[in-house]
């Protein structure tokens, strides 16, 4: 999974979408783009999403929106989101979107530099995590079954004899 997750970069402006695009180009990560919030959500289920760029003001439904959905699901809850504004940065706004567990908030326009920077520390954490997570998810399975193999083995054991 690590290796294959990608780049969600979601905005209903297709100018804004180049930009940001070309900004992260460098970093030669798989990118996949959506122009609404209902798109973002179906690429987000269709699953290996290791980070989404998500436009906070679109038409329907908008960024926190996709931010409070993608926080219910047990299998989107901690992919990181850098949420994208243009309109402000509002305390009430920050508040919110960090209180929903989004790792960023950043106005437009938006340096370049900065944000490949922000987007390869986020996407490297959330794929070490996720490397993690199935290495844990690898041994539990393994404990049960040697369990059940040195019981068998070794009945006596437990009765203490």
């Amino acid at each position: 999974m690590p290796e294959n997750s990608k780049l969600l970069v979601v905005d209903d402006h297709e100018d804004t979408l180049f930009a940001l695009e070309s900004a992260l180009d460098p970093l030669n990560y798989e990118l996949v783009r959506a122009t609404d919030g209902e798109q973002a959500l179906k690429e987000v289920l269709r699953g290996d999403v290791g980070l989404m760029l998500l436009d906070l003001r679109m038409p329907g439904v908008d960024g926190m929106d996709v931010v409070r959905y993608t926080r219910r699901l047990e299998q989107t809850q901690s992919i990181p989101i850098i949420l994208l504004t243009g309109f402000g940065l509002t305390r009430d706004l920050s508040h919110t979107a960090f209180q929903l567990g989004v790792a960023d908030v950043v106005m437009k326009p938006i340096d370049p530099l900065t944000l490949r920077t922000k987007v390869r520390y986020l996407y490297a954490t959330y794929n070490e995590l996720q490397a993690l997570r199935q290495e844990v998810h690898d041994l539990r399975a393994r404990v049960p079954a040697q369990r059940t193999a040195s019981s068998r083995r070794a009945p006596g054991l437990d009765s203490g004899v």
